[in-house]
Formats: structure tokens, sequence, C-alpha cells
């Protein structure tokens, strides 16, 4: 029988979790290093640690029996996420004494696991085993040891990541110019457009837009590149040949794994719907690969969608629609985007259309599910498209919009929103890991974009290359009490990537302070800073060369908002998009942030990647995410932390050094 305990009886700790934002942990990304895991982080635990918590997932899997019988299925749930989806289906669980509680399910069996005195343990629906010990718990055939790794990590149990090979952490030998160190470049020639990338047989697949031709000629093709982890990337080639069937280049699409086979080239086989243009005439064609992505055949019948009449039609979005058994397309169509279906990939439907105006030509649509929260109850649609927010301000980047889907047509429940509110942060694309749960996978999402801006990405000053892609992200829908909004953080296997932290002295700011970083060029920063007594004042990292700043990161606490400014960058500010260059970035595009702004005491996070031709902020607990070039002059750089107008308090800071991930 279950545990039917009425929510009151929650611990005043267990109860406090309920209230808390969500802690950003791991999701499984599966790596080719080897993994420790440790699953002590308070000593052994008090005695009766063990009892408590084989009390309490008896009581979950007496929930888990009582929801499979009342409501056909399992459930999942978790505290400090807010999902109370078990309580509702099973019962109440006597939670007391649980810092937190978790469980996932797969439809055929659960995983549970309860932090008692800072320690996890874990029981499965395969077992009743209790233990602490990850590996002495069996796993339903239906969850994976990745998924399992992510339950963990959200009952703050993350992978530890081994250190990285100290020439990997060294400055070059050869001056890098402004090739950077962890973040995915061609070695030559031209990069735009992300691909969604797919997991298959162990290995992530991910394709961008490459010219090889670039600057003397055009046209773009499907370069492959493959990962075990999302940080580490191996080139494998083009995949995709431009100028090969007549229709001219190879441009942004979609590809899939069939794994039922529906097009007609064998399950598994994986199917790449595209856009082509020819003298200015977009249409759709099918490329298919039966080796696992490496290489791919035209279809005879390509292309398999002529264009209608349009100026704008392209960027094709593939999304499987599991409850209208169809495939989904997204098509963007100047100030629309185009909805169709399919049962096959071949043969498509006009079914809707989203439309928007103010924002630009639509490019790169992208549309997914997510639980608001992490809570199922909550579950919503996003669509978003690049687009270009100039009218409010902006520049290029990362529009979406929440809502509801009827199977044809999407109704949005606002307005737009930015994921990104940098200049550099365009064309991007997210995707889920097939080896998580649903419910893991609905809860956060992997997400990477093209980090330049159409408005002077042929005017920057790189050598050899043009291009790189952003730094892999987790993406999460939380509400914070208002209108659901994307969080971002850092994906954890960027971890593998830190030497030996340096700590940034705690105290007032005063004159600044000097921060140690590494010769490389490739580090982060991570500072909480507390709030200045006046309730204004800003908080500054100056990136500089011969004691001037060439970029500025800061928080402004007046108005609770991060910013970028590029103002003194004057080695790429010399071309012709020099003004757009030097807009001062501030999340939050001149518009009110839905966030009170808080008070003197208040606390904030703010974490910097520096890369030696880039910065990757992340701010107040991913709210805030700006993504933006930078170009240092030649010679010794340093960087300081320094105040303006209010006395800013470090309360804790460090200063790790980056890997490169370039091979040789």
């Amino acid at each position: 029988m279950p545990f039917n305990v009425p929510r009151p009886s929650l611990s005043p700790l267990a109860a406090a979790l309920q209230r808390r934002p969500l802690l950003w942990a791991a999701a499984a990304a599966g790596a080719a290093v080897v993994l420790v895991l440790s699953l002590v982080l308070a000593g052994q635990g008090r005695p009766g640690a063990e009892a408590a918590a084989v009390r309490i997932l008896g009581a979950v899997a007496a929930a888990q029996d009582a929801s499979k019988e009342r409501a056909g299925g399992y459930a999942s749930v978790w505290l400090k996420g807010n999902d109370r989806t078990l309580f509702e289906r099973g019962g109440q669980v006597a939670a007391g004494g649980a810092e937190d509680l978790r469980s996932v399910e797969c439809g055929a069996g659960w995983l549970a696991g309860a932090r008692v005195d800072g320690k996890v343990y874990l029981r499965s629906s395969a077992t009743d085993t209790v233990s602490a010990d990850a590996g002495a718990v069996q796993l339903p055939a239906c969850i994976s040891a990745e998924a399992r790794d992510g339950l963990l990590a959200d009952l703050g149990v993350p992978k530890a990541w081994p250190s990285p090979d100290a020439a990997a952490l060294a400055a070059p030998a050869q001056d890098p110019g402004y090739r950077p160190a962890f973040h995915l470049t061609p070695d030559q020639h031209w990069m735009n457009d992300p691909q969604r990338p797919f997991f298959l047989n162990g290995l992530w697949h991910y394709y961008y837009l490459y010219n090889a031709d670039y600057p003397e000629g055009n046209g773009t093709e499907w370069f492959h590149a493959t990962s075990t982890d999302m940080v580490h990337w191996k080139n494998e080639g083009v995949a995709i040949e431009k100028f090969r069937n007549g229709l001219g280049d190879i441009e942004t699409g979609s590809a899939v794994v069939d794994t039922e086979g529906t097009a007609g080239f064998g399950k598994g086989a994986v199917i790449a719907v595209l856009t082509q243009q020819d003298d200015g005439v977009q249409r759709q064609s099918l490329f298919y690969s039966t080796d696992n992505g490496y290489s791919f055949k035209n279809y005879d019948g390509n292309p398999v969608m002529d264009n209608p009449g349009a100026e704008h039609w392209r960027d094709p979005r593939i999304v499987r629609d599991d409850a209208g058994n169809q495939w989904l397309m997204l098509l963007a169509e100047g100030h629309k985007i185009g909805f169709y279906t399919s049962p096959d990939l071949k043969k498509w439907t006009y079914v809707s259309a989203f439309e928007q105006d103010g924002l630009g030509i639509l490019e790169c649509p992208d549309f997914f599910q997510m639980d608001v929260d992490g809570d199922p109850a909550k579950r919503t649609w996003v669509l978003a498209a690049g687009a270009n927010g100039s009218e409010g301000g902006r520049t290029t980047g990362l529009a979406y919009w929440t809502g509801s889907f009827d199977g044809k047509a999407f109704t949005p429940e606002g307005g737009h929103q930015w994921l990104d509110d940098g200049a550099d942060f365009y064309a991007a694309v997210t995707w889920d890991d097939p080896r998580l749960t649903d419910g893991q996978r609905k809860a956060s999402r992997h997400a990477i974009g093209w980090m330049n801006n159409w408005s002077y990405a042929r005017d920057l000053p790189t050598d050899g290359f043009f291009g790189s892609a952003s730094v892999t992200r987790d993406i999460r829908l939380e509400s914070d009490g208002g209108r659901p909004a994307l969080v971002s953080a850092p994906t954890p296997a960027l971890q593998s990537l830190e030497g030996e932290a340096t700590a940034v002295p705690a105290g007032t700011l005063g004159g600044g302070k000097v921060l140690p970083v590494p010769e490389s060029g490739a580090y982060k920063v991570d500072l909480e800073l507390e709030r200045p007594a006046n309730g204004a004042g800003e908080a500054r990292l100056l990136l500089q060369n011969g004691g001037k700043a060439y970029a500025t990161v800061g928080y402004d606490f007046r108005t609770g908002r991060a910013f970028v400014a590029r103002d003194g960058d004057a080695v790429a500010t010399g071309g012709k998009a020099a003004a757009d260059y030097r807009q001062i970035r501030a999340a939050g595009g001149g518009q009110e942030r839905a966030r009170p702004r808080g008070s003197a005491g208040e606390t904030v996070s703010l974490t910097v990647y520096v890369d030696r031709s880039s910065v990757e902020v992340f701010a107040d607990g991913g709210r805030q995410a700006l993504t933006s070039l930078v170009f240092p002059p030649a010679g010794a750089k340093e960087t300081r932390l320094v105040q303006d107008g209010g006395e800013v308090t470090v309360l804790q800071g460090k200063v790790t050094p980056l890997a490169s991930i370039r091979q040789g």
C-alpha cells in the first residue's frame, strides 16, 4: 500500500527545497574519458541515514505500484524540480529526512534516489536493494546508465572529470592568432549555420555549413564532425557535397535517424532534408545515408518540395510528432514559419503558418517540447527562429515563443523572448539526449549556435578560418514565478577542459584586482558578487592590452543586467560594420526584466568563458546569457576586476585555465 502522508508532513528542509530554484546539474553526455562518480558528498552520513533512505525509497516503490495500478503507468517526482506527478498518481510519500528526492520512469520501470544527510541512495523497480553504490543497484532494461547519471546529477552528484593533459593547457609554441582554443572552427575557410546533432552508435554527429572556396567562391556544403561529449570534436570531412545534383549548393536543414524506415531506405537510415539554392530559387531536397551519417546519397526524386514562387523558402526543421504518427517540418518563409506534415519525409502537406512581423526575415526555425520547472504537468511547446531585433535596439539572435500545438498549428502564449542577448549567437539549434528518459529529455536540452553576425562576418580579422561555434550549453524552461523563459548553463562536459583553479581573494574591489589568467588566453572566471549597499554601481571585468580595455564584461546592479561592451576593440572595428560592432549589448535588450532587481546584500553569480577571440557570459544563474566575439590587439594581455558607482564585494571567485581541444 502507498504511504498516504499529507504534504505538511514533509520536513521543513524538504519543504524549503521545493521552493528553491532549480539546481543546474549534468545531463549525461557520454564521454570517452573515464568518469569518476562520487556518491558521498558530506562524510559517511549520520547513523540511521541508510534506514531513513530505505524507508523513503520503500514509500516511493509503494507509490509507483499504486500509480501503475491507478493511472496505468509509473510516474516521476523531483522535490527540487517541482515535479509532483508521483504524489498525484500514487499518493504522497513520507519524505521526512530527505534533502531531496528524485524518481524517473521509462514506461516499463523506474529508478529513484533519495539524498539523506549528504549521501545519495538508489532503488529501482528491478530490485529491492537500496544502496549508495550506484553500480550495485540493478537498472530496468529501459533505463540507461546515462539516465541514472542524470538522476544522480539532479540530486547534486555530478560526474567528476579528470584533469586535461598539461600540454593542452599550455600556451601554444606558435602564436595561434585568433584561433580559439576550446571552440570548434574549420581548419580553413568558412563555417556558418550549425545543423542539429543526433546520437548514433555511441557518437554525436554534428554538421555545419562549410565553404572550402571562401573567400573567392560561393556555395556551402555539410561538413561532418563527431564527438563523445559535445566538447571534443573529430573532423570527419564533407558529408554532403555541393553542386552534385544540378540543384545548387547545400544549405541548412535537418538530419534525423529514421528508426522505423518510413522513408524507404531501411530502418536506422539517416535522412537529411535541406535547402538547395540555384539561381536564387530555394528548394528542399532529401539525401540519405546508410553508413550512419558519414556519407549521403542524392534521392532520385529531388527536389521533394519545389518552390511555389516564394523568395524566402528555406531551412527545414524536421521533428518527429509521435502523437500524430507523422513527421513535422517547419520552413522559414520570410516573415512566417510554415508548418508541413509527412508520413515518409518525401511527400509534404502544408497545414498552417505562424506569422510574425517586426523581427526581420526569419531563418533556421526550431520546435520542441519542454517541461516548465521540470514539471510534466506544465509541458509546453517552444518555437524558435533566427531573427533580427533591430527594431527593438538589438541585433540578430534566437527569438522564441512558448505556447501550444494541436498537431497542425502553433498558438503562442505571449510575445517573443531571446535565448542570448549577445551579438554573436545565431542560427542556433537545440537537441535532447535519446539515452535519457522522456521526462529527463523534456526537462533539459542542449544548444549550440554560430558565433558570428552577418553584419560583420566577412570583415573580421581572423586568418585562414572564418567562423566558429559557441560552446554547447544546456537549457531549461523555468517560470521563476512568472512567464516561462529559457535558462542557459554551460554543458558540464566542459569541466573536462579545466585545469587547476586559482582563487580570487574575497573582499571589496576598491581599486580593483588583477586576475591570474593563463598565457594561453583560454580560461573561465566564476564570481559571486554582493550587491552594493546603495543598490547601484557596476562590477566590470576589463580585458586589457597596454592598460586599455578592448572588451568589458559587466554587471549593472541598478538595472540587474549583465552587459558586454566592445567599443575599445580597435582591431575589429576598423571595418565597415564598426558602428554595429561597437554597440553595447545588455541582457534584456532595453526591456525591463521580469525578475525583481533585489536589494542590498543580494548575491549575483557571474560566469565568463574567455577564449582567444570570444567571451560567453552566464549571469544570474543562467537567466542571462551573452555571447560576443572580441579581438585583442597583439601583445601582453591583462584581466582586471573593478567597480564603478558603488562598493562591490566579491564573496568568492576563481579563475580556471581551459585546455585546447585542437589536436597537434
